[in-house]
């Protein structure tokens, strides 16, 4: 058994609050339930070492997967592999309520540093990518 130091933790940045259930440096697997108010999402990224897979718990989600969008509703899951450009947005009419598993974990981390850092866009974006960078995560577009 490894140590979840993430595990319970719960932080909010940019309105959007994060609850890691499992993970921590080492885990094997990272999931993290969001709750997300209506419109938000990130800029088009890349995961360069973790596979991310969205479960959607309440709400809808919409995923852009490399060209492709796809909207999830409540009970719906999507994978995207590592290495592809995506993003996600919540609808206008959100919030949603998701788990967000990375496999192998340890990108959680990220979302620690940003809401442990408040970091605002576009004023600290060099903090921002400084944290990505250390998670394995390129930005690569606007968001949709």
């Amino acid at each position: 058994m490894y140590d979840q130091t993430e595990a319970a933790e719960r932080h909010t940045w940019l309105g959007v609050t994060y609850r890691t259930i499992v993970g921590g440096p080492g885990a094997p697997v990272s999931v993290t339930e969001c709750e997300m108010p209506p419109l938000s999402g990130p800029p088009r990224h890349v995961h360069h070492a973790e596979d991310e897979t969205f479960v959607v718990l309440s709400g809808a989600v919409e995923i852009w997967d490399e060209g492709v969008t796809r909207l999830l509703k409540a009970g719906e899951a999507a994978t995207v592999m590592r290495g592809r450009e995506h993003t996600y947005r919540v609808p206008a009419d959100g919030p949603a309520r998701t788990l967000v598993i990375l496999t192998p974990g340890g990108f959680e981390g990220f979302f620690s540093d940003m809401a442990r850092g408040q970091f605002r866009i576009p004023e600290d974006v060099a903090a921002i990518e400084e944290s990505a960078a250390r998670h394995n995560l390129s930005f690569t577009g606007p968001p949709l």
